[in-house]
Order: structure tokens, then sequence, then C-alpha cells
């Protein structure tokens, strides 16, 4: 389906340009330009979901980690503090003190995530929320205008993320809603303007669950929308690795290669890498934080879990490689001894860690992208990051 005729006001097209291919695979390298800067590709996002990076400082998220660009959650954002605080603040940018790039979701995972708590309609969704039981409704009109006062560079389409296991007569079911909700989210993005003083892009959602036909209809179907950048979803929600990997392949075949490709919510430092050969530019995950506070280290000779007693006496600094001030301040056994303990500053620590981790093993796939030997180098990253040190 063509989709023509679409007044634009008050929009500025998001900037994308690939500077460098792989020879040896999908990988590329390039750079996204925004009202609030630029973006290297491949990047990792950090998830702020309230407006905050858990644990982490905005100076650490930039002085230290040096994220370009961090995440905000609709949903939570939503219900609190509340968008119209938000707005009065002159957006999130102002309200937290982060300067750079933001991409807002739309609410979608977290509205279906609630189960028995929502009810899907042509409409929208109704939910209630899990704060005090009130009830509430998104639709693909009103979830453009929370985002707009949110003030987010990237917003998202609101879609049904499907669950995994689901049956191919759901799954095409929810894919022919998801279609409608988009139909009326581009049209209506396209019929309003940014409340700040930049502009703002719109990414539609690929979905179709782990069935080729419906991930590759889902793809021509976004394709020819022409949107500024495109993005993957209900991917890594518990389905096999493999069949993740399968449907970015045939979902790449089918969005245009000159327009950035976000896969959400994904993933380990291999299933980034996996994803950078397939084409994939942007990714987001809570893992570095999440997996942080539970004491789990990522680093480039593979994983720690910090609760092993063998790192209740090592005295060595946490990572000899990292670039984070955290990496060559504190040793082994001090973030041991805070993890065990249930000390907040445990997880502070191994957050800004793996963070620091994550961005930098994305610069590092862009540097062996322009360098042209990308694929010797992830093969070897990946036999590292599949160890347990």
């Amino acid at each position: 389906m063509k989709f023509t005729n679409i007044t634009y006001l008050c929009r500025e097209i998001m900037e994308f340009i690939i500077s460098h291919k792989d020879k040896d695979s999908k990988a590329r390298s390039g750079q996204i330009t925004t009202g609030h800067g630029v973006i290297e590709t491949p990047v990792f996002m950090p998830v702020g979901t309230a407006g905050t990076v858990k644990g982490v400082h905005i100076p650490e998220l930039k002085s230290e980690i040096d994220a370009k660009i961090i995440l905000g959650n609709t949903y939570h954002l939503y219900l609190r503090p509340g968008i119209d605080i938000i707005n009065k603040a002159g957006g999130l940018h102002k309200f937290n003190g982060w300067d750079r790039p933001i991409l807002t979701d739309s609410g979608g995972f977290q509205v279906f995530s609630l189960a028995e708590n929502r009810k899907l309609t042509e409409e929208g969704a109704v939910f209630k929320s899990h704060i005090d039981g009130s009830k509430h409704l998104f639709t693909p009109e009103n979830v453009v205008d929370i985002q707009r006062k949110i003030g987010a560079d990237i917003i998202m389409a609101f879609d049904e993320c499907t669950p995994y296991p689901c049956d191919y007569k759901y799954a095409a079911k929810s894919l022919k809603l998801t279609h409608h909700w988009l139909e009326r989210g581009w049209k209506y993005f396209n019929s309003t303007s940014p409340l700040y003083d930049y502009s703002q892009a719109y990414f539609p959602i690929v979905q179709g669950s782990v069935y080729k036909d419906l991930r590759a209809d889902s793809a021509k179907f976004i394709a020819d929308l022409g949107a500024d950048g495109n993005a993957i979803g209900g991917l890594s929600v518990g389905e096999p690795t493999q069949d993740m990997y399968d449907m970015i392949e045939i979902v790449n075949e089918h969005l245009p290669l000159d327009k950035p490709r976000y896969l959400m919510g994904v993933g380990t430092p291999v299933n980034l890498l996996e994803g950078i050969e397939r084409g994939i530019d942007m990714f987001d995950c809570v893992m570095p934080t999440r997996n942080a506070r539970n004491g789990m280290l990522f680093t480039s000779e593979g994983t720690m879990n910090m609760k092993n007693k063998k790192w209740e006496d090592d005295f060595s600094v946490l990572d000899e490689n990292g670039t984070t001030f955290v990496d060559k301040f504190y040793t082994k056994a001090y973030l041991r001894h805070l993890i065990i303990s249930g000390e907040m500053l445990g997880g502070q620590i191994a957050s800004i860690h793996n963070l620091g981790f994550y961005v930098r093993l994305m610069k590092e796939a862009r540097e062996h992208i322009k360098a042209g030997d990308f694929m010797s180098w992830k093969k070897t990253m990946v036999g590292k990051l599949n160890q347990r040190i």
C-alpha cells in the first residue's frame, strides 16, 4: 500500500547518512542528526524508563559513559509525574537536564504486558494503571500528543507487541490492528507540529511474531510510508535466539537501506553484534542496568558474577580495559562486598561499568566497520563475550 497526499506541518526530515559499509556483511556505520545533536551508529541507547537511567547521574551518562542518546518510557512518564508536569517544564530534556537526543517508546509494550488489566479495541487500548488502578485509554493519536509533550527527538508508533508464543491466527489479527493504528498515527503525526523549538521524527514498528510472511508483509507496509526511520518490535520476548536473527534478516530485506533501523529491547552484547552484522543501527535494552543491580558485569573478556566467592579477596581493579572512572577506581572485592550487602552504591558502580562497556562495544564496532575487518573482529569478540569469567 502506498501512502500519498500527506500534508506536512512544521516537520523537518531527520537526517541519516551512511558513511561506511562492511564488505563481508550488512553492517554499516553512519550518523543520525537530530535537533539535540549527532548520533554515531551503530548505537546503544541506555534506557531511562521514568526519566532516569537507574542509578546513574546525567553528568556520568555524558562524561563517563558518553551516551549520545537515551530512552524515555511513555507509559511510565504519562502515569508519573504526568505529562502536564513535563510539558510545564518545557519537555523531558529540561525536566531531567539531558541535552542530547531522546527517544520515547509509545507505551505499547508496557500496556500489553499488563495482560489482565487492559482491553484492545479498534480505537486503542484501555488499561488500568499499575500504580492506583485508574483507567486510561491510549490511541494512536493521543500517544502522538503525549510524545509531543514529552519532546523526544524520536517518537514511536503505537502498536501491539504480540506475546511469545502466539499462534498464527492471533499474530495475523494483531498485525492487522497494528497496521490500522499505524495509518492513523502516521496521518495524525503529519497533521500536528512539535511543541518545542526542534523537530521530531516518527518511527513505525514492524511486527508479525516469528512468522516469516507476516514479518515480510509488515516490513513492506512500513517501508511504503517513507518515515524517517523504522523499528523492529516484538522480538527478544522469549523466542529462540536464532528465530530472532531470522526475523531480522527477513525484515531488513524490505526496509529501506537509507533509513536507520532500530531493534527494540535487544539485548546481550552478542545479540548486538549479531544485529549489526544483519544491518541494525540502533539498540536499547534494560539488561546492562538490570543485570548490574544483580551483580553481573559485562566485559570484553566475558561476564562476571560479582556474587561469586572468587572475587571476595580479589583486589584488582574492575576492568583494566574499561574507560569509566569506576573501572580503575574500585576493586572487584569491594564491589562484591557492596553487592552482597545490598548497598545501593554497588548497583550504581556496576551500572556505570556495564553501560560504559555497551557504549564502548558499539564504538569499537563502528571502528572495525570503517577499518573493513568487522567480521573477523566480531568472531573473536563473540567467542570472548560468551565466556563466564
